[in-house]
């Protein structure tokens, strides 16, 4: 039964429950990641009901194109947040890095889970097994349709040749496996394991080969800003060390304006309460590129360990329960850390980097 926006259900006994609907992308690997938060928040309240609702977006639709290309920061994620808004779902389930570090009014991200391997990995030809990138044939073919990785990889493995692919994953190795187009393809290790799939990974990526995209390996639970209860309920999923990793992450490619279309890459480790983090930009082909390192403490004062954190969101997330002096400190050093990068010239090599991949 529906009472204004909300959902209910009454079961055999009389006893009224409401209903919370979880909006999710329809492919295998976003229903793995929805499966596996459902059954989190199951665990944790027992007597709530939830109903899992698949969405096709934009970016499923449009496969003959390179992500870069089409300029659309919220590919994965606009058609889910329409559904937040007329309140069809509840809440929405994203890869974090899929969602822009600016959020449209009235959403936020109400928790961000344990990160999962946030590297990239390389997943052969099967007729190439026991290889590597650097042991592969000279103009052997990597399909990526990420700048990011092409860009680092290029310079990196100058005797490689880069092409774009498309699809979800499962498509993406079945062009793999199926035909003689690619050597080897690069994916995130994170999908590739919550699909069960390691045995593909033939080598993960360190950061001095490739380092990752922002939020990459988190999943993310987008909410209604005014929905309250939701945003506690959801709240006992955030992972404290992941969520300000990535607050840094995100300010870092917010202050530098980066999106899908400029290659932008991080590295980010909690280490003795200091919270590091490495950041680069690059020109296309790679030949260019700045990547420097700072860190702060996240050692929160006993002060403002008192009562909850009252600022809303730092980069789209809301985390009451973490201390809000040490996500400032988090969103400082991504801003700080791109503003060293933009004084150095960041600008201009991303700015070159968009007209270039404009005109491809």
């Amino acid at each position: 039964m529906e009472e204004g926006p909300y959902k209910y259900i009454r079961d055999g006994n009389g006893k009224v429950s409401r209903v919370i609907r979880i909006g999710t992308r329809q492919s295998q690997l976003a229903r793995i990641q929805t499966d596996s938060v459902a059954a989190t928040l199951k665990e944790l309240y027992s007597d709530v009901h939830l109903e899992i609702v698949g969405m096709t977006t934009t970016g499923d639709k449009i496969l003959d194109t390179a992500l870069s290309k089409i300029g659309e920061k919220s590919l994965f994620t606009k058609e889910l947040e329409n559904a937040l808004e007329k309140n069809e779902v509840d809440l929405v389930v994203h890869s974090l890095k899929d969602l822009p570090t600016t959020l449209p009014p009235g959403f936020t991200i109400g928790a961000v889970l344990k990160r999962e391997n946030p590297h990239d990995a390389v997943v052969l030809h099967p007729k190439h097994k026991g290889k590597t990138l650097e042991t592969l044939p000279e103009n052997s073919v990597i399909g990526t349709s990420s700048l990011r990785r092409a860009a680092q990889l290029k310079k990196r493995f100058p005797h490689l040749d880069f092409k774009d692919i498309r699809g979800n994953l499962n498509t993406r190795l079945k062009k793999l496996d199926e035909k003689d187009d690619f050597a080897a393809i690069i994916l995130a290790a994170a999908g590739l394991r919550r699909m069960g799939w390691e045995n593909r990974i033939s080598q993960i990526l360190m950061p001095e080969d490739c380092m990752y995209a922002v939020g990459q390996g988190a999943l993310a639970v987008e909410v209604r800003t005014r929905d309250e209860d939701i945003l506690e309920m959801v709240s006992v999923l955030h992972d404290t060390d992941t969520v300000l990793r990535c607050i840094a992450e995100r300010a870092f490619l917010r202050r530098l304006e980066g999106g899908c279309s400029v290659p932008v890459a991080v590295h980010t480790e909690v280490k003795d309460s200091q919270l590091y983090l490495t950041g680069a930009v690059y020109s296309l082909d790679g030949s260019d590129s700045l990547k420097e390192t700072m860190q702060t403490s996240i050692t929160a004062t006993a002060k403002s360990l008192e009562g909850e954190d009252k600022r809303v969101q730092r980069v789209g997330v809301t985390a009451r329960k973490i201390s809000g002096e040490a996500q400032d400190r988090a969103e400082q050093l991504g801003d700080d850390l791109a503003d060293l990068l933009l004084s150095k010239g960041a600008k201009e090599i991303l700015t070159v980097a968009r007209q270039l991949n404009d005109a491809r």
